[in-house]
């Protein structure tokens, strides 16, 4: 983590593990340097899991946000995961095994209004990974997608949002699978938006879909949100899909 003074609440919730099968180092993804260092901390340097999971979010109409917001936006989300996969990949291929795990979005899938600049810093990190995850099989060394739900909306986070907990024990089906898949969707309830990005190869399916959902159907998309809040009690969002 990037400021050990602020590990008391991950420290207790390790238990006893903490000092024995768990240690924290320092780490900030957006610097070389921080790194190599963390790396270099790690015996041997060998490193069999790689969870990429540092993230941030932008939202805003664009002509209100500065590039410079735009580029931190960037730094952690996209160039943060390819400084942490370069450290790490040279060992693995050595050594010909290995997990890279990236924890996507499906705005990586789909962009989202007023959610342009993140959406584009996963758009960006999903085209990565599928160019990389092909020369990877090569030295048996898979990198995967975890498409995470981070929308905009209040109605929409409270229907569909996921907690950490929903997230680390999908992580945890998809490090031990014995075959995982590249792209790991971890909310059913989103699987639909996914659907009608690629049911029509103009794009305007989705677009238009959106459009009517925010600025012409705000009262039913509200309705039907809190409906499912109350049908699924969690049950549906908590059920991941298997990476089998």
């Amino acid at each position: 983590m990037r400021d050990l003074k602020r590990k008391d609440k991950l420290v207790e919730a390790a238990g006893d593990t903490y000092g024995k099968t768990l240690t924290l180092q320092t780490l900030d993804v957006c610097s070389d340097e921080s790194v190599k260092q963390c790396i270099n901390s790690i015996k041997d340097r060998h490193v069999d899991v790689l969870i990429n999971n540092a993230g941030i979010g932008l939202v805003g109409p664009v002509e209100s946000i500065s590039m410079d917001e735009m580029k931190k936006v960037f730094e952690t989300n996209f160039f943060g995961v390819v400084r942490m996969i370069k450290e790490v990949m040279p060992d693995m291929k050595k050594r010909r095994g290995g997990h890279i795990l990236i924890v996507s979005s499906v705005m990586g899938l789909q962009g989202v209004v007023f959610n342009d600049v993140y959406a584009a810093s996963k758009f960006a990190m999903e085209g990565f990974c599928e160019s990389l995850a092909v020369q990877l099989l090569k030295f048996n060394v898979t990198a995967l997608l975890q498409n995470v739900y981070l929308p905009s909306s209040v109605d929409i986070f409270e229907a569909l949002g996921q907690t950490p907990d929903d997230i680390a024990r999908c992580t945890k089906k998809v490090i031990e699978s014995s075959r995982p898949r590249f792209r790991n969707m971890t909310n059913p309830l989103y699987t639909p938006i996914v659907a009608m990005k690629y049911a029509d190869e103009t794009g305007g399916l989705s677009v238009h879909a959106f459009y009517n959902l925010l600025f012409n159907f705000g009262p039913l998309m509200h309705v039907t949100m809190n409906m499912i809040k109350c049908f699924t009690c969690g049950c549906l969002r908590s059920r991941t899909i298997s990476p089998n």
